[in-house]
């Protein structure tokens, strides 16, 4: 669980932080990375239960939450729940 839980972060973390700098007009600011941030901090809660098994379950939770979000926003793109 905990390999397949950093597989999943990593590949999270790299689409959210690819989306954020290629998808901006302008200069990127710290609030556009706040998502990262955040994720990134989630994580190193994770740490401090010295278990490896919950980093991966946390990390396959984000992955879940954020690809399902994905799927939902391509499925239903004019979808008013989904708007900005």
């Amino acid at each position: 669980m905990a390999v397949l839980g950093a597989i999943c972060f990593g590949l999270v973390i790299g689409w959210i932080t690819y989306r954020t700098l290629r998808r901006r007009e302008g200069s990127v600011g710290l609030t556009d990375l706040a998502t990262v941030l955040a994720a990134v901090g989630g994580a190193a809660v994770t740490a401090l239960f010295d278990v490896p098994e919950v980093f991966g379950a946390y990390a396959v939770g984000l992955a879940v939450g954020f690809f399902g979000y994905l799927v939902a926003a391509t499925l239903m793109p004019d979808s008013k729940w989904m708007d900005h």
